[in-house]
């Protein structure tokens, strides 16, 4: 087969689109370029949606370490602790055991003797998902907690200063100027996070199908050609591209945060292929 019709062929594979069987012998490059890359529609999938939604929690648990309540700060503090603490990898496999016992117990007693209907919830794409939200939301927000205190006093005084109180402040004044101290870092968690979907191979969750990601079809091709030479590197350059295009996004949300500031002052623009090399 030629590579376009691989790409016909095996392209959207891994979303359960085009051929059902994987090839079994004869396998070429493009098989294995083609497939590895329909495997990264899910490393995509977790990265995205675990960063837009981690993005909201972060910022809350930001401003609760923040409180001077202990009924809110002190939840936060464990939270943050908790998913920094702990190794990713192990918190897959807790996150598993529970999604596959708890629901059961819990659900006797609120549906009835069949129980809830979570077993959703020990797929990949739903639980290990879950534990990818909470783990960058943790890492997230003790990076916007530590940019939160950083913000310049005399902002906050120039706040006081035009009667901006309240929801009015934080969303003016703190909230952006928080985010500017805070998007470098901010930067390498989000690449940092796309580099950990890699972990869901090994965790306890299942993959649907055989639809897995992209380390799935990797290891499929090294177990067939006993090669693991040529589908790891694969693996590596695809998510050096991805890299890439996430360092470019943040850049250019970047120079967005700090279009106000004067060009003298605004933070040099990083080149992409040095930020990814540092």
């Amino acid at each position: 087969m030629m590579c376009a019709e691989e790409l016909g062929a095996y392209g959207l594979r891994s979303l359960g689109i085009g051929e059902r069987l994987l090839p079994r012998s004869d396998i070429t490059l493009c098989d294995q370029v083609v497939l590895i890359g329909s495997g990264m529609i899910w490393n995509v999938y977790f990265g995205v949606l675990a960063l837009a939604a981690g993005f909201f929690l972060a910022t809350l648990l930001a401003l609760g370490k923040a409180a001077t309540s202990a009924w809110i700060r002190k939840p936060a503090d464990w939270f943050v602790f908790l998913f920094r603490g702990s190794p990713l990898f192990i918190q897959f496999f807790l996150a598993y055991e529970a999604f596959v016992r708890l629901p059961d117990s819990i659900g006797v007693g609120l549906f009835g003797a069949e129980g809830a209907d979570l077993g959703w919830l020990t797929r990949a794409y739903a639980g290990a998902l879950v534990v990818l939200f909470f783990n960058t939301s943790a890492y997230a927000g003790e990076i916007f907690y530590g940019a939160l205190r950083s913000v310049p006093k005399g902002d906050l005084e120039a706040a006081d200063a035009y009667g901006l109180t309240g929801f009015t402040r934080f969303r003016r004044i703190v909230w952006p100027t928080m985010l500017r101290l805070a998007w470098p870092a901010y930067t390498n968690e989000a690449i940092f996070l796309f580099h950990a979907t890699t972990l869901v191979f090994f965790s306890g969750f299942p993959a649907w199908r055989q639809q897995g990601d992209a380390l799935y079809y990797a290891s499929y091709f090294a177990d067939k050609t006993f090669n693991p030479f040529i589908p790891y590197p694969i693996v590596a350059l695809y998510f050096i591209v991805l890299t890439l295009i996430v360092i470019s996004l943040f850049s250019a949300a970047g120079r967005r945060l700090n279009r106000h500031l004067p060009s003298s002052e605004r933070p040099r623009r990083p080149r992409a292929i040095g930020q990814l090399i540092r």
